[in-house]
């Protein structure tokens, strides 16, 4: 197994997860309780990377970050190297990616919280964050921790985007997925498989995580 590209994956998925954490979780609370009339629409952005093809996905990213854009020249101009073909530009990608791994659980398990609790902390008088630190969130927490989990093992094996965004950049950005590819290009069956098996490892225990928590998420 190619443990440069071993040790990129996993910084890579522990800093989606982190950044989906940070960013997913307020995204799925307003979701969970706002009437807004748009939330379809925006429902619907959020869930776009689970039918766009990923060579799609990237395509557009790329895009995005190149030096003909805003937010690329502001990068270029801040760190001196486009964003593209770069380890942060791998992570951009992979959040966007996986956005939908994080915010649907998210939601889900939010949504189930018993609203007549988060009435009764309203009452006395705890404020709108207080409620969600101290009910919603614990109550929610398997629900939380499951998502993550997605998130993370859906990183670590994604392949359209992270090649199409990162390219295949020794250290920096050949992920394990790519790897794979690489393995097999060159006939290199056993490298391939022995890599393919980790990943089949995880994904299978991905699966048993999910489904051991999902009968742990409260019911309204």
């Amino acid at each position: 197994m190619d443990l440069s590209a071993l040790r990129l994956s996993l910084s890579l998925a522990a800093l989606t997860t982190v950044a989906l954490l940070l960013v997913g979780l307020p995204l799925a609370a307003w979701l969970s309780s706002t009437r807004f009339r748009g939330k379809a629409l925006v429902e619907a952005v959020v869930s776009l990377p689970l039918v766009l093809p990923p060579t799609v996905l990237g395509f557009y990213l790329l895009v995005l970050m190149g030096p003909r854009t805003a937010p690329g020249r502001a990068w270029i101009a801040l760190t001196g190297h486009p964003l593209a073909f770069s380890f942060e530009g791998l992570l951009v990608a992979s959040v966007v990616a996986s956005l939908p791994f994080a915010v649907q659980p998210f939601a889900a398990a939010l949504s189930a919280v018993d609203r007549r609790l988060l009435e009764a902390s309203a009452t006395l008088g705890a404020s709108p964050l207080r409620t969600f630190l101290r009910v919603s969130l614990p109550l929610a927490a398997p629900g939380v921790f499951a998502g993550a989990v997605l998130v993370f093992a859906h990183t670590l094996g994604e392949f359209g985007v992270v090649l199409m965004v990162g390219g295949n950049v020794a250290g920096e950005t050949r992920t394990l997925s790519i790897s794979i590819f690489d393995a097999v290009e060159q006939l290199d069956y056993s490298r391939a498989g022995t890599t393919s098996l980790f990943l089949l490892a995880v994904s299978f225990a991905v699966l048993l995580v999910t489904h051991a928590l999902r009968g742990r998420v409260p019911s309204a």
